[in-house]
C-alpha cells in the first residue's frame, strides 16, 4: 500500500490538456475533503474553497491570468482562499496552511485519475484583484491559488515524472 501511495506522489504532474469528461460531484467532494485535512498552524484552518464549474467563469479567469489558459478546457477549478482574520498569530502563517491544502488537493486529484495544475495567485495583487472581481470575493479574503481540474486526454500523462532527487541538496545534522 505505501509503495502505491508513493507512486501517486511520483507521478503527480501538471496536466494542462483535458478530455471532455466531467468530474463527478462525488469526486469533487473527495478532493475538497483532502484539502480540509491539510495541516494548519494551531489548527486554525484559515481557508475557504470556491468550486467553479461554470464555463463562462472558467473562461473569464483564464483570460485574466496569463498562466491559466488551461481553465478553458478544465472540468472544474478550486479556488483556495485565505481569511487572515482567522489567525491569532501576530505573523502570517495562512500562506503555509493554504500551500498544504493546495498540495493535498493536487494529490487527491491524482489519486482519482484527475489531472491538475497549481495556478499561483498570491502574492500578485493584480491576479488577486481580477479573480475577486470575477467571483465576487470579499476584499478582506486573499485569493491564494487556483487548481485547474480535468481528466487528462491520455492516461499516459501520468507517467513517472523526471526524478528531481538531488543528493547534493541534502544536509544532515547541519549545513
Amino acid at each position: 500500500m505505501s509503495e502505491e501511495c508513493l507512486k501517486f506522489i511520483y507521478t503527480r504532474r501538471s496536466i494542462r490538456d483535458y478530455s471532455e469528461k466531467e468530474i463527478s460531484e462525488e469526486d469533487l467532494q473527495k478532493i475538497l475533503r483532502a484539502g480540509f485535512q491539510a495541516p494548519t498552524a494551531a489548527n486554525e484552518q484559515p481557508w475557504h474553497f470556491i468550486v467553479v464549474r461554470r464555463r463562462d467563469l472558467l473562461e473569464k479567469i483564464a483570460e485574466s491570468h496569463p498562466y491559466a489558459k488551461m481553465l478553458k478546457k478544465a472540468s472544474a477549478a478550486i479556488i483556495v482562499c485565505a481569511d487572515p482574520k482567522r489567525s491569532r498569530f501576530p505573523y502570517r502563517l495562512w500562506d503555509q496552511d493554504c500551500s498544504a491544502a493546495t498540495q493535498n488537493i493536487l494529490l487527491a486529484a491524482r489519486i482519482l485519475g484527475i489531472g491538475s495544475v497549481w495556478i499561483g495567485i498570491y502574492p500578485r495583487e493584480d491576479f488577486d484583484r481580477d479573480v475577486k472581481e470575477i467571483l465576487g470575493i470579499p476584499t478582506e479574503i486573499v485569493v491564494f491559488s487556483i487548481i485547474s481540474l480535468g481528466y487528462p486526454k491520455s492516461e499516459s500523462e501520468f507517467r513517472e515524472a523526471e526524478d528531481r532527487f538531488k543528493e547534493d541538496r541534502i544536509h544532515r545534522d547541519g549545513w
